[in-house]
């Protein structure tokens, strides 16, 4: 697999659903702010409607965070509508649910699943220079949490902010960073 941390994201041009409306969305919409990028294997399955739930039930804390997330599939814009519109559970979802019908979005992240044309579950945070510092790729029986995914963009954030501070394992907002140096070495 290629190495994507701190690579820019790839240019692309998709249609989105959010909020009863369908817009278009590219690259340069991940800018100028946190964004997740959440890929899942498609509309009207099992695990991918926990995931996106528990990411809709946090969104107001990414949102805090001022974080965007934007959930992609290889299916349309027009199926994330009838999936948003069947289903109590992909009712709740804020965030943008962009199509990648074509695959291209998930391609360029690496992740698509060619024999079957669906993505993996691929999780990738992008910094607001549009560079990706997190990446995570589940396998398709294998969810994943918001909330540590929450967990690990504060300590991207503060690292960001923090030029020279670390955070260590387990590391939670308000506990002790550290700054490597010499003297740390052998003695963590």
């Amino acid at each position: 697999m290629a190495n994507y941390i701190n690579s820019a994201v790839k240019p692309f041009n998709a249609k989105a659903y959010q909020a009863g409306d369908f817009f278009d969305v590219s690259e340069a919409d991940l800018k100028g702010k946190w964004s997740v990028v959440f890929f899942y294997p498609a509309d009207f399955t099992f695990v991918c409607p926990t995931e996106l739930g528990d990411l809709a039930d946090n969104y107001a804390e990414f949102q805090k965070l001022g974080v965007e997330i934007y959930s992609v599939s290889t299916d349309t814009h027009f199926t994330h509508k009838a999936w948003h519109d069947t289903s109590d559970t992909i009712g709740k979802i804020q965030f943008p649910m962009i199509g990648d019908p074509t695959g291209t979005i998930t391609r360029n992240f690496g992740v698509m699943i060619e024999e079957e044309g669906i993505a993996d579950r691929g999780t990738f945070v992008i910094d607001p220079e549009g560079k990706i510092q997190i990446v995570e790729i589940n396998a398709g029986g294998i969810g994943r949490d918001a909330q540590d995914l929450l967990r690990k963009i504060k300590a991207a954030q503060y690292v960001a902010a923090h030029p020279g501070e670390v955070c260590p394992a387990k590391w939670k907002e308000g506990e002790e960073t550290l700054a490597p140096s010499l003297d740390l070495v052998g003695k963590i």
